[in-house]
């Protein structure tokens, strides 16, 4: 290879390098990387809380109904011990955690249809019906001709008369 070659293969790369690195950027620089980062971290330290509360508040209050611990719940099998009473409780972790994220999305899906309702409330309907600014006689709202008086009724002019 001759040594312009090289030197078009550098230019090339390091371009390409430069074009990869901006478009990093600006891929993080989004909003919704930056969206998912927090909802991310608080997602693990709600986590933390519902495992604490599984851990401190559910775990004894289910061990005094059925009269055992289940973190303690363990049997031997060799020289393993096979924990499966911290399994169960990572299982009620989890579905607590499932059960207030169903709760949080559908009062979520419930503001939004709310919110859609006000605003299709608060705009008003379009009118079925208009009346002709020549012969004054009611024409369907598309019409662009009036089918009794035959005039060409133009956007711009309708508008014009409206407002007077």
């Amino acid at each position: 290879m001759k040594k312009t070659d090289l030197q078009d293969i550098e230019k090339k790369g390091g371009s390409a390098m430069k074009k990869f690195i901006g478009e990093f950027k600006e891929f993080i620089n989004k909003g919704n990387v930056v969206d998912m980062a927090v909802g991310v971290v608080i997602g693990s330290a709600f986590s933390a809380i519902v495992t604490a509360l599984v851990d401190n508040i559910i775990s004894p209050l289910i061990g005094l109904l059925f009269f055992v611990d289940f973190s303690d719940l363990s049997f031997g099998l060799g020289d393993a011990q096979i924990q499966y009473g911290a399994f169960i409780m990572a299982v009620l972790d989890f579905l607590i955690i499932a059960f207030v994220l169903f709760l949080f999305v559908k009062a979520m899906n419930n503001l939004r249809k709310v919110g859609k309702k006000e605003e299709e409330a608060a705009a008003p309907a379009a009118p079925a019906v208009k009346e002709c600014p020549f012969c004054k006689s009611e024409i369907p709202a598309e019409a662009l001709k009036c089918r009794f008086c035959t005039s060409t009724l133009e956007a711009a002019t309708l508008q014009d008369i409206e407002k007077q």
